[in-house]
């Protein structure tokens, strides 16, 4: 499925003339990045949330709000995984100040990952969460990681050291 169509599929607000092919070289580029970037930071996203529902509406919102900015971002990829992540946490923390108990959908849709890593993932911090997955799954530094999640270097590689020694005992 193309870019244009996830974004319809989600009815996002605000996004003119979705279903119509990238009208810009911009467009076609941002196109390409969900075609080969896309699986992956909903997988990342998916897995730091643990939600298949708040993964999707986050990456599609990031990508949505990546061809409204258009020329406006620089480094596209790097600010639509800030995004997604972004804009998962806040779902997460609305849900969790609505709801008192976070949601824990661990199960389907994703063969790559077992069901207890999902469980695993779901028992971390959020931050240590965010750590692992933009570190040990997406591929990316300390440094980068921070940037994704808007944390420091430091806090990162701590919450990376922590949340690992955590999954080591849960699994």
């Amino acid at each position: 499925m193309s870019l244009h169509g996830v974004i319809s599929r989600h009815r996002l607000r605000a996004v003119p003339d979705v279903a119509a092919a990238p009208t810009t070289t911009r467009d076609a580029a941002i196109e390409t990045l969900y075609r080969e970037d896309g699986t992956r930071l909903w997988r990342a996203v998916r897995a730091y949330a643990a939600d298949t529902n708040v993964a999707d509406d986050a990456v599609a919102e990031a990508f949505a709000q990546l061809l409204r900015r258009g020329e406006e971002v620089r480094e596209p990829q790097k600010w639509v995984w800030r995004a997604a992540f972004k804009i998962a946490a806040g779902e997460l923390h609305r849900r969790r100040r609505d709801v008192a108990e976070a949601p824990a959908d661990v199960g389907a849709l994703d063969p790559e990952c077992t069901v207890d890593l999902h469980r695993a993932l779901a028992l971390l911090s959020p931050s240590q969460r965010a750590a692992v997955v933009l570190h040990d799954y997406a591929g990316y530094s300390a440094s980068e990681s921070a940037r994704v999640f808007g944390s420091t270097e430091a806090a990162m590689r701590v919450h990376l050291m922590r949340g690992r020694r955590r999954l080591r005992e849960l699994l």
